[in-house]
C-alpha cells in the first residue's frame, strides 16, 4: 500500500474528492431502508415515527412523499456516483500515462548490459499488462475502498440501534469471512505472478517469431515454432486456468457463507417478528443493511486479490523503474573530438567472468583507417562497443588525448557513428529512415547520403522511391540494400569525425563496397575509420591493420606486411584468393 499511495503523488487531492463522492453515495443509499421502515411501520402501520417525526409532521401519512424521497436521495446517489467514476478515472488514467512514459524514458537509458539479458516480450508485458492492472486497481478497487469501510461501520451501527440482538446475529459470521479473504489473497497473489510470467515468455515467442519470420520461412521452421507457441501458450492457459479455480472457488465459497448469514438473519428475524420484539419494517430494513454488509466484506476478498495482482503488477515495474541507467558524472564533459584513438593496456571482462579483451595497445591517428580481422568471438566487435562506452572497461582509451570515461556517454556516440551488421531499420519510408536523426534534412542531403553508400539508383527503382515504405526491421530490402540505408542514415551527419563498420559491408558485393569506401574517403579525408571485415579485399587499404583471437592482438601491420608473414591474415587472404 506504501507503493501504491507513492503512485497517487500529484492526484492524491482527485482520489480523497472521488472518496467522499463514494461516502455521500453510500450515505444515500443507506437511507433507503430506513424510509422503507418508516413506511411500513408508522405509514402504513401505526409504530411510531422516532427519529422520523418530522417527516410525518410534514407529509402525514402520505406513501407517495416517502416514494418521492426514495427517488430523490437515489439521484443524488446517482450523481455523486458519476462524479466518483469520473475523477477516479482521471487520476487512474493520467498516472498510467505518466508510469508508461517514465517505464519508456528509463528503458531508454538503462545500460545497454542490461538490455542484453532482458526478454524483449517480458519487457513489453511490464509496460503494458502490469501498467493495465495498476491503473485499474487505481481507477477501480482504491476508491472502492472507501466505500467499503464507510458501508461496514455505518451499516453495522444502523443495525446497531434498530436492534442490538439481531445485529450479533447478523456480523457472527464476518471474521470467518475476513480471514477466509485474506487466505485467498496470499495464494492469488503467488499464481497471478505465475500467470504474468508466463504471458510475458508467450510474449517474447510471439515478439520474436513476427521479428525473425524471414528466417523461419528461410529454413522452413514454421511446424516447429508452431509447436515452441503451443507449448508457452498451453503453459500460460494452465497457470491462469489455476489463477480462475483459485478465484472461482473463493467466490462460490464466500457466495455460500454470505447466503447461509443471510438465512440466520431472516429466520431469526421472522422468529423476533412473530414474538413481537420488532416490527415488520424492522425485519425488512435488517435484511436490506444484511445485503449491504455482505456485499462489502465479500467485496474485499475480491480487493484483496486485486491488491495481489497489484503488488506483483508494482514489484515488476519497480524492477524496471530500480535498474541501473547511463548517467554523466560530474567529472565527464563534452569533448572536442577530432579522431586520434588511443588504446593502452586495455582489458574487458564480460559479467560472467568470461575474458573479452586482454592488453590491448594501439593508436590510430585523425583522419586514418583501421582495419580490424578475426574469427567469431575474437573481441572485435567488443573493442568498438568500448569505444562507444556501451560498456565500462580497465586500462584506458583516449580520444585526442582526452581520457573516454570523461566524456559524456551521448556526446561520445553522437560523434562516433556506428553502422552493424545487422542494423535495425524501422517500418516508415526509406527517405524516414535515411534522415531520423533529424527531421530537418531536405531531400538532397538525404539522396547525397544514400548515393556515397551506393544505394540511391536501388531507391529510385522502388514503386514510390523515397517515399517507399519499408517492412519492419526493412524486412522488405535485400541484406546489402538494409546496409546501406544503415550507412546512409549514419553518414547523413557530417559531424562524426570517428565512423565505425561493425561487418556492415558483408552483405554487399565486392565492387559495391569498394566504391562505397572510396566515396566516403573523398567526401572526408579527415574521418577515422574503423572497419571489422572477414573480407580482406575490404580491409587491404586500410592504413593499418590489426587481427584479433581470443581477445588478443595477434598481428599488426599494413596489408603489403601481413600477406607476407605466417599467421591467420596470410591464411584468409590465401583461402580467399583461391576461391575468387
Amino acid at each position: 500500500m506504501k507503493n501504491i499511495f507513492k503512485y497517487l503523488k500529484g492526484y492524491r487531492a482527485v482520489f480523497l474528492l472521488a472518496i467522499i463522492s463514494i461516502i455521500v453515495a453510500t450515505a444515500m443509499q443507506l437511507g433507503t431502508p430506513i424510509l422503507i421502515k418508516y413506511a411500513i411501520d408508522s405509514v402504513i402501520g401505526d409504530e411510531p415515527a422516532g427519529n422520523l417525526q418530522f417527516l410525518m409532521d410534514a407529509f402525514g401519512k402520505n406513501l407517495m412523499s416517502v416514494v418521492w424521497l426514495i427517488i430523490g436521495i437515489n439521484f443524488i446517489r446517482g450523481v455523486f456516483l458519476f462524479f466518483k467514476g469520473l475523477l477516479s478515472s482521471y487520476a487512474a488514467e493520467n498516472i498510467a500515462q505518466n508510469m508508461r512514459e517514465k517505464l519508456y524514458r528509463q528503458i531508454q537509458y538503462m545500460t545497454y548490459e542490461h538490455h542484453t539479458k532482458k526478454e524483449t516480450g517480458d519487457m513489453i508485458q511490464r509496460c503494458t499488462s502490469d501498467v493495465e492492472t495498476i491503473r485499474r486497481f487505481l481507477g477501480v478497487q482504491i476508491v472502492d475502498l472507501g466505500r467499503i469501510l464507510f458501508m461496514i461501520l455505518m451499516s453495522v451501527g444502523i443495525m446497531l440501534m434498530l436492534n442490538v440482538k439481531l445485529t450479533v446475529f447478523a456480523v457472527a459470521l464476518i471474521p470467518i469471512l475476513f480471514g477466509f479473504s485474506y487466505v485467498f489473497f496470499t495464494k492469488v497473489q503467488k499464481n497471478f505472478k505465475k500467470s504474468d510470467e508466463a504471458e510475458g515468455k508467450l510474449t517474447t515467442v510471439l515478439q520474436e517469431n513476427l521479428s525473425g519470420v524471414r528466417v523461419v520461412r528461410a529454413f522452413g521452421r514454421e511446424k516447429y515454432e508452431i509447436d515452441k507457441f503451443e507449448e508457452v501458450n498451453k503453459n500460460y492457459k494452465d497457470l491462469t486456468y489455476r489463477l480462475i479455480e483459485i478465484l472461482a472457488m473463493f467466490w462460490s465459497s464466500s457466495d455460500l457463507i454470505t447466503l447461509f448469514q443471510s438465512g440466520v438473519v431472516l429466520v431469526v428475524g421472522a422468529q423476533m417478528a412473530i414474538a413481537g420484539e420488532i416490527t415488520i419494517g424492522t425485519l425488512i430494513a435488517f435484511i436490506t443493511y444484511e445485503s449491504m454488509l455482505l456485499w462489502p466484506v465479500k467485496q474485499s476478498g475480491r480487493l484483496l486479490s486485486e491488491l495481489g495482482k497489484t503488488t506483483v503488477a508494482i514489484t515488476r515495474v519497480e524492477e524496471i523503474l530500480n535498474e541501473e541507467i547511463e548517467s554523466d558524472q560530474p567529472n565527464e564533459f563534452e569533448a572536442d573530438i577530432q579522431g586520434k584513438i588511443e588504446f593502452e593496456n586495455v582489458n574487458f571482462s564480460y559479467p560472467d567472468g568470461k575474458m573479452a579483451l586482454k592488453n590491448i595497445n594501439l593508436t590510430l591517428e585523425k583522419g586514418k583507417t583501421l582495419g580490424i580481422l578475426g574469427s567469431t568471438g575474437s573481441g572485435k566487435s567488443t573493442l568498438v562497443h568500448l569505444l562507444q562506452r556501451l560498456y565500462e572497461y580497465e586500462g584506458s582509451i583516449k580520444i585526442d588525448g582526452v581520457e573516454l570515461k570523461n566524456i559524456k556517454k551521448q556526446w561520445v556516440r553522437r560523434k562516433i557513428g556506428l553502422i552493424l551488421q545487422e542494423p535495425y531499420l524501422y517500418a516508415k519510408t526509406v527517405k524516414e529512415n535515411i534522415g531520423i536523426i533529424d527531421k530537418s534534412y531536405d531531400d538532397s542531403t538525404i539522396s547525397e547520403a544514400a548515393k556515397i553508400a551506393s544505394i540511391h539508383d536501388n531507391i529510385l527503382e522502388f514503386k514510390d522511391g523515397y517515399d517507399t515504405v519499408i517492412g519492419e526491421k526493412g524486412v522488405s530490402l535485400s541484406g546489402g540494400q538494409k546496409q546501406r540505408v544503415a550507412i546512409s542514415r549514419t553518414i547523413i551527419d557530417p559531424d562524426k569525425p570517428i565512423l565505425i563498420f561493425d561487418d556492415s559491408l558483408s552483405a554487399v558485393d565486392t565492387e559495391t563496397d569498394m566504391k562505397i569506401r572510396r566515396a566516403l574517403s573523398k567526401r572526408s579525408k579527415d574521418v577515422t575509420t574503423l572497419i571489422i571485415s572477414h573480407r580482406i579485399t575490404t580491409l587491404s587499404e586500410a592504413d593499418y591493420i590489426i587481427v584479433l583471437d581470443d581477445g588478443e592482438i595477434i598481428q599488426r601491420g599494413t596489408h603489403a606486411e601481413l600477406i607476407h608473414a605466417d599467421g591467420l591474415y596470410k591464411r584468409i587472404w590465401d583461402l580467399q584468393k583461391m576461391v575468387v
